[in-house]
């Protein structure tokens, strides 16, 4: 019962901020932030629930099998539930500012103001629901329904602002998104083909992943080969994996900041996942070989091609975009390396990314909104002095993200390359540590620019909304370097071996 309350709950916080129908304005934003709030803190004590009755008892499934949640699903569902609760809290904050500074009127006053925060508000439960039921779907035909409707829900999010840069980078989205989906509903037909003649897949049950996995030995071999590449470039689109990444840095900086971190952390979560599920049907039906050397050449590509990016940057929320596509390459290599201490890398990394990529994403968020812009030209530096626990956080989450000790990212890094020279990646490991690098040169140069020096601007005041979740946040990201809880470290160990038993 309890995963269908998961589902049942961002589903009704939708449906109520959509009929809301209060008179007063102000009242009306009140009521869709704590329906959100509530609704999401909710989904966290639900996730954590999940979480411990996997840990105890291990997978629990419901209808029948239609809805099923191992370890692997417990640790993304736990993630995604926690960046959505911290999301929920900093974009009260961060709307009402909005609402203040005017970025919300457009061209209808107050009224385009009330209808972009319902639209908000009712949206993002709704990718919150698509993204729990990608998580929880045993039918990887439910599990590719649920991402598209990741995208449905997301693509109107971009838009948010209504500027001509935001439709532009939701037409972009929605084109790159729908063609990438489309390989991956074909890969996912092949792998029914694959496997519709053993007993028990009659129908859509042949498509479940608790009947695959058993059997996936038996699989059709050259349908599993085409199924994979076709999921790979299908999945791999929605992860921002090159060359499928062009919509992610205009999407990323035209949404809303809550909406670009759950898209940047949460969604990249569910891709990965989705990928994962692939890999291991694959894997056991073709030898780990084929998948990891097409994962390894995508995932080395994908961090390759962000270097140069974000060595040239000028925007620092598309230079976090590109950190993003670096940091999905990296768990896709990883995945590709394969082995037990490379999926417990992969699962260690997806955790510790979604922290601190979290963190940067909602200071880059107070950054732009009191600097009124996102460009390191205009922005002189200062940042430090304006926004002291703001930059402090942002310079906390970027000494993380491009892998600094002893950071908890590092640790994970740290065993991708040991393991891929471990299995005799000697080059994979070459290439990991040149790309990562590169990565940290270019962020390190642009972010010490923007974070030193002196400003203009009066210190800005605590906005306990949106200053509290940054706080937190870095908080946590500081502990996790040295600590994590027992029970988070097994569920993690738990979804490697799902992973790699």
């Amino acid at each position: 019962m309890i995963l269908a309350l998961l589902l049942a709950v961002p589903l009704s916080a939708c449906a109520a901020c959509a009929v809301s129908a209060v008179s007063a304005v102000s009242r009306r934003r009140s009521v869709l932030e704590a329906v959100n709030v509530t609704a999401f803190a909710i989904t966290f004590l639900l996730a954590l629930a999940v979480a411990s009755q996997v840990l105890r008892s291990g997978a629990i499934s419901l209808w029948n099998g239609f809805l099923y949640a191992d370890a692997l699903s417990a640790l993304v569902i736990l993630l995604n539930a926690a960046v959505a609760l911290v999301c929920s809290v900093y974009a009260v904050g961060y709307l009402r500012e909005d609402q203040r500074l005017g970025a919300l009127d457009g061209e209808v006053g107050s009224h385009g103001a009330e209808a972009k925060l319902r639209m908000y508000y009712s949206l993002t439960p709704l990718l919150v629901f698509s993204m729990l039921l990608v998580t929880l779907a045993n039918n990887l035909g439910v599990m590719w329904a649920a991402i598209e409707l990741t995208t449905l829900a997301s693509v109107f999010l971009v838009t948010f602002y209504g500027k001509v840069t935001s439709l532009e980078a939701a037409w972009k989205y929605a084109m790159i998104g729908g063609v990438g989906l489309s390989m991956a509903l074909f890969g996912t037909l092949l792998t029914y083909y694959a496997g519709h003649k053993f007993p028990g897949s009659e129908g859509v049950a042949g498509l479940n992943w608790s009947i695959l996995v058993g059997q996936a030995a038996q699989l059709d071999k050259p349908s599993m080969r085409m199924a994979f590449i076709l999921v790979l470039l299908g999945y791999g689109t929605k992860a921002g994996l090159a060359p499928m990444h062009t919509w992610k840095p205009d999407a990323y900086s035209e949404a809303p900041v809550p909406s670009a971190a759950i898209l940047s952390v949460a969604v990249l979560n569910c891709a990965i996942y989705g990928l994962v599920r692939f890999y291991v049907l694959t894997s056991r039906c073709l030898g780990a070989q084929y998948p990891g050397s097409l994962l390894l050449l995508l995932g080395l590509f994908s961090m390759g091609i962000a270097v140069p990016f974000v060595l040239v940057q000028k925007n620092f929320r598309r230079m976090l975009a590109y950190s993003t596509i670096d940091q999905a390459g990296m768990m896709v290599t990883a995945l590709g390396i394969g082995g037990k201490l490379a999926a417990f890398a992969l699962m260690l990394h997806m955790t510790f990314h979604t922290v601190a990529k979290s963190l940067l994403f909602l200071s880059a968020g107070n950054i732009y909104q009191c600097f009124k812009t996102d460009l390191f030209l205009k922005l002189k530096g200062g940042v430090l002095k304006v926004l002291p626990i703001t930059g402090a956080a942002f310079c906390l989450g970027t000494m993380a993200i491009v892998g600094l000790p002893p950071f908890s990212l590092f640790q994970s890094e740290f065993l991708m390359i040991r393991a891929a020279f471990g299995t005799a990646h000697f080059l994979v490991g070459a290439l990991f540590i040149l790309f990562g690098l590169g990565v940290f040169t270019g962020v390190t140069l642009h972010v010490s620019g923007m974070l030193l020096g002196t400003s203009e601007e009066p210190r800005a005041a605590w906005h306990p909304w949106r200053d509290t979740p940054i706080a937190i946040l870095a908080v946590i990201l500081i502990v996790i370097g040295f600590w994590l809880p027992a029970d988070l470290l097994e569920l993690i160990r738990r979804a490697a071996e799902v992973v790699s038993p």
